[in-house]
């Protein structure tokens, strides 16, 4: 079982530490969850004073099984909050089953309370329905991005490592939830222990949460050609309301031959299969991570019939979006 972590045999005490609270949901992420915990445990051992201890919970108490099959056993159901207190709500990129009424009014008593609340990959989605972050700006997972500002938009997506918002932090997860530790303890013990932390997770250096999470056009498709970079860059901003290949080609400063030609030189298809791709995939992951209605799915990747939509999709995936449902 993990435990909150106790005082080192020679450790100096100054003044409380900060008491750390990590709840995982059905689909938490386990890299997110060590992460942060190593992170705590480096600003522990860097001087020997006790900066943090922390505690894992579940909504019930009982052990949690991640999606790859690692199971946590955890110190406890939902405890009460107390002054000083951080939560640190662990998700993951899967469809979220549910999160559950009391789940929801404890996250709402913490920002109440003033408390810091940091969501951990997916666990923004928790945040998100307990209307945390109405009007604020966060940080989602490159995968949940598009869910999130479909389902919330009121929320102001980012695709930064992290974004600190006041009490509340929206961290993208994975290794970004390093960086976002690690500019946390720099931020409430100063850089020298952040740096020293770093050093003892082999951590050359913290990123900025400024920083994207993922990479440019040019290293996603391994190929440095600008308009053709802008190309999919327009057509990854634009799913709901699909650009015809003369306008992209109009706003890249291209004719519609020299796009095909570009797209058939380096990505090895059309213009208009791949944006159908990329609006399919779109599709599938609202079918995983929502319960939207399937012509709204349909509509949001930008097909206007859900018939049609049906059979591309099963062309593609090989499964109608009907067998693509999780629940």
């Amino acid at each position: 079982m993990t435990k909150p972590m106790r005082t080192l045999p020679d450790a100096v005490q100054a003044g409380p530490a900060c008491r750390c609270i990590f709840l995982l949901l059905p689909t938490f992420s386990p890299l997110d969850l060590s992460s942060a915990v190593a992170a705590l445990e480096a600003a522990n051992t860097h001087d020997g004073i006790v900066r943090y201890y922390w505690r894992v919970v579940s909504e019930d108490g009982l052990a949690v099984t991640a999606p790859n099959g690692l199971s946590v056993a955890v110190d406890g159901g939902l405890p009460e909050l107390a002054r000083g207190s951080m939560i640190f709500v662990c998700g993951g990129c899967g469809p979220e089953p549910g999160i559950s009424l009391k789940v929801l009014g404890w996250l709402r008593k913490a920002q109440r309370s003033g408390l810091v609340v940091a969501a951990l990959g997916g666990g923004i989605m928790a945040l998100a329905r307990a209307g945390l972050l109405s009007g604020r700006r966060a940080s989602a997972h490159w995968a949940q991005r598009a869910t999130l500002a479909e389902m919330h938009p009121d929320v102001e997506v980012k695709s930064s490592l992290f974004t600190m918002d006041g009490t509340l932090i929206t961290c993208a997860g994975g290794t970004a939830t390093v960086d976002m530790m690690l500019n946390l303890i720099s931020d409430q013990h100063g850089g020298d222990v952040a740096t020293a932390a770093a050093d003892l997770m082999v951590c050359s250096a913290a990123r900025k949460g400024s920083q994207d999470q993922t990479v440019s056009e040019f290293g996603r498709t391994g190929v440095r050609h600008e308009k053709l970079a802008a190309s999919l860059s327009l057509m990854r901003s634009n799913l709901e309301e699909p650009l015809t290949p003369g306008r992209i080609a109009d706003l890249v400063g291209l004719s519609v031959r020299q796009l095909e030609r570009l797209f058939s030189k380096y990505l090895q298809t059309t213009p208009k299969v791949y944006y159908t791709r990329l609006r399919l995939d779109f599709a599938r992951s609202l079918l995983l991570q929502t319960n939207m209605r399937i012509i709204d799915v349909a509509l949001a990747a930008g097909f206007n019939s859900q018939t049609h939509f049906a059979k591309v999709y099963r062309r593609y995936f090989g499964k109608s979006p009907h067998q693509e449902r999780p629940f």
